[in-house]
């Protein structure tokens, strides 16, 4: 268990998830995903045409008014097609709210800056109960 970094953060929303990582400096609009495969559709969005169904998002913020972003969590939500997390560089709001409403897990506040110490395909876990987030470089086999 050597090749885990374990990191303190601040809990947003209750819960755990765990999953390969998928990670942008872009701020997300939720609304501009695919809610029946969870991909990223937004044009010239950093992960554009990956999909963050049921991994790791690690992200800069939000975007958008509360409105589409609210109905974008709840699209994702309703096919079962949200992230297990979502790390974030920098809380805002309207993505908040919309997490706390469809109970997604959510942190921020990483004790390093998330965006150095993970990549995407790492496999990462976060504890939002016990305020932490672990991470394996190299994925799943690595764990």
């Amino acid at each position: 268990m050597d090749n885990v970094k374990v990191y303190k953060c601040r809990s947003i929303v209750r819960g755990r998830g765990e999953g390969e990582a998928v990670v942008s400096k872009d701020a997300m609009c939720f609304y501009l995903t695919d809610p029946k495969t969870g991909t990223v559709i937004e044009r010239n969005h950093a992960i554009q045409g990956k999909s963050i169904a049921g991994k790791v998002l690690v992200v800069q913020s939000g975007k958008g008014s509360s409105v589409v972003q609210v109905d974008g969590f709840y699209q994702l939500w309703v096919k079962n097609n949200l992230p297990s997390a979502i790390i974030l560089g920098e809380a805002e709001p309207v993505i908040v709210s919309s997490a706390v409403i469809v109970g997604e897990t959510m942190v921020d506040r990483l004790e390093a800056d998330p965006f150095e110490v993970i990549e995407d395909g790492d496999y990462v876990e976060v504890d939002a109960d016990a305020q932490e987030v672990r991470v394996w470089k190299g994925g799943k086999a690595a764990k």
